[in-house]
């Protein structure tokens, strides 16, 4: 099995998807004026009105602490250690370049998802690449395949992901059996997405900012005492990414092939953009600025937050404290973390990590999980049975990752995110005009001092393909 999964990893991110992102990315970045460049304060800025919300959706900042729930787990503690052991340091600069170019496709498919969004029976804000496909595109049978690679991806495989890191680090640092924690994670899991995307958005509202805040402060107190090795670090980082750090051995090409390929697949998983995650959290706000480009602010600052923040700390934290000096033959993942943090702080650093690891992966667990229903309901319409059994197929596969083998677990992943990925930038491209002409309304509004707000009736090309009901001007 494992084999037959390197076989459709390697043709995928050897080449197929490594192509289709960094071009989506480009064409992105290029469209927009480098909006990521341009209006990098304002992400910021789009945030101080961020709590505000009714009764069809999430706030704003309910929505991107969702979607950095999703987003703040393994890829930022165990991804960034598999990408420098099988990738080099030079895996960093490659996540830094994913994530840069990424923000400008995670604003056109945030923006699309809230522009396409609708109503479930219960009167709550649906949306997401699913729908887009279906409203936007008329292809309702693309919109199929999405929410059947994103259910496989979000809602079953990278639980098992996230559920297997935590039972690894807590094995780790605290002797903790495996299958026990798997059934406390059941639980937990369990009594949270049985209450909802709500309950979900409250949740991750609490525990994600506290926790990422903590690891970063504590990331940049390992750092403060390793001040001097940080411009060395820095210069290896790009040195690797080019191959200047093989050239000596003759090995540049797979030097720069191993460090791109990692950066950029382990990058992905971590920040998500391009695949058509984040945009299902993004169509489940109630914006503020009332415009669809807003969300696309809000959801670019996630996948900044994601990479350039904490991805960085974590990279900084290896790097800095020479575990990977004199390499350790099968230390990888969650326990090259542990070691590099434990080697600045003490013993104590394998707990803060088994600690920091269990939030953060258990709130992309019920993040996931929310992404997947919501395409769940896009393709059965609210059926409670489905529901149900789904969900209990989502706790059936948080207990076995606790108990599964990490490299078929991430292969499995790899997969399911490769296809859910090709799907969504296909769908983003051929909708590129339409995100690009909401950015551009948006921006003339600020840029005359209005408030940015959606009229639907300056867009009849549009207006067609939209839900009734969801764009009128509220008195």
């Amino acid at each position: 099995m494992t084999h037959l999964l390197s076989f459709f990893n390697d043709i995928l991110w050897g080449s197929v998807l490594i192509y289709l992102l960094l071009g989506t990315g480009i064409y992105f970045t290029f469209r927009s004026r480098f909006i990521q460049v341009r209006h990098f304060a304002h992400m910021f800025s789009v945030l101080k009105n961020s709590n505000k919300s009714d009764s069809s959706g999430i706030s704003s900042f309910q929505a991107l602490c969702t979607s950095l729930a999703a987003r703040v787990g393994t890829g930022n503690l165990t991804g960034v250690a598999i990408a420098l052991t099988a990738g080099g340091p030079g895996a960093i600069f490659w996540m830094w370049v994913i994530a840069f170019i990424g923000m400008a496709t995670s604003f056109a498919e945030s923006t699309l998802a809230q522009l396409y969004k609708t109503k479930d029976d219960h009167g709550h804000y649906r949306g997401g690449p699913a729908y887009y496909m279906e409203k936007g595109l008329g292809m309702r049978w693309m919109g199929i395949l999405f929410s059947i690679f994103l259910m496989i991806a979000f809602g079953l495989v990278f639980n098992a992901v996230q559920a297997n890191s935590i039972a690894q680090a807590t094995a780790i640092a605290f002797g903790f059996n495996p299958m026990y924690v798997g059934i406390a994670l059941v639980i937990l899991t369990g009594i949270v997405i049985f209450g909802g995307i709500r309950t979900i958005a409250r949740t991750a509202e609490i525990v994600v900012p506290f926790m990422a805040i903590a690891y970063l402060l504590l990331a940049f107190w390992v750092l403060g005492h390793n001040i001097e090795r940080l411009p060395a670090i820095f210069m290896l980082v790009i040195k690797s990414a080019f191959g200047l750090q093989e050239a000596a051995a003759g090995a540049v090409g797979y030097g720069v092939a191993q460090a791109m390929t990692q950066g950029i697949q382990r990058g992905l998983f971590s920040n998500e953009a391009g695949m058509g995650s984040a945009p299902n959290a993004a169509a489940s706000a109630s914006p503020y600025p009332p415009h669809p480009a807003s969300q696309g602010y809000v959801q670019m600052l996630g996948v900044f937050m994601d990479t350039i923040v904490i991805c960085s700390a974590t990279a900084a934290i290896i790097l800095s404290s020479g575990v990977l000096d004199v390499p350790v033959e099968g230390i990888s993942g969650i326990d090259l973390t542990q070691r590099a943090l434990s080697s600045a702080v003490g013993n104590w650093g394998y707990s803060f990590i088994a600690i920091a690891i269990f939030f953060f992966a258990f709130t992309s667990i019920i993040a996931n999980y929310a992404y997947a229903e919501n395409n769940l309901i896009f393709l059965e319409k609210n059926h409670p049975s489905g529901l149900y059994l789904f969900r209990f197929a989502a706790l059936g596969m948080v207990m076995f990752g606790s108990l599964a083998e990490l490299p078929l677990v991430w292969k499995m992943a790899d997969v399911s995110m490769a296809f859910m990925a090709m799907t969504n930038l296909i769908a983003i491209l051929l909708l590129s005009g339409t995100a690009m002409k909401l950015a551009k309304d948006y921006n003339h509004q600020r840029k005359v001092g209005l408030l940015p707000t959606f009229d639907v009736s300056k867009y009849p090309e549009l207006e067609q393909s939209l839900e009734p009901g969801i764009w009128d001007k509220k008195e």
